[in-house]
């Protein structure tokens, strides 16, 4: 299933807040990505009718399984990029978001190589 880049970052934004939260709320996820609660509103339909998210009764948003598992696989690419920018000496905030636009676009080949290059800088570092 390939998502428009915007559904990607709501529901890595869910996750986010999820273990932050007991309970993530539409209105929490707008607030985190300074969007309307409008806008929140349309795309979590969205993201329902693709059977990525669901509302309990009290209007609490759960990633489904296919939800959870997309929410994290854009999650670990951008912290492992967030990561590997700040290894090259880009400073952090810069960093976090570039990852942010990167983490959308990169290849799984690209990826898996940024792995393994930021692993090696690390390895360096400790011996």
């Amino acid at each position: 299933m390939k998502l428009y880049e915007s559904a990607e970052d709501y529901l890595e934004t869910i996750l986010m807040l999820s273990e932050e939260l007991e309970q993530v709320r539409s209105v929490d996820v707008a607030n985190k990505m300074s969007f309307s609660k409008a806008s929140v509103s349309v795309a979590m339909k969205k993201l329902r009718e693709q059977n990525l998210v669901e509302f309990d009764s009290d209007g609490g948003i759960h990633l489904l399984p296919k939800g959870r598992e997309i929410a994290e696989r854009v999650y670990q690419k951008h912290m492992a990029i967030a990561r590997f920018l700040r290894q090259i000496g880009v400073d952090p905030v810069t960093a976090t978001q570039e990852a942010c636009k990167i983490e959308h676009d990169i290849s799984e080949d690209t990826f898996l190589k940024l792995i393994a290059h930021s692993q090696a800088i690390e390895e360096m570092k400790n011996s």
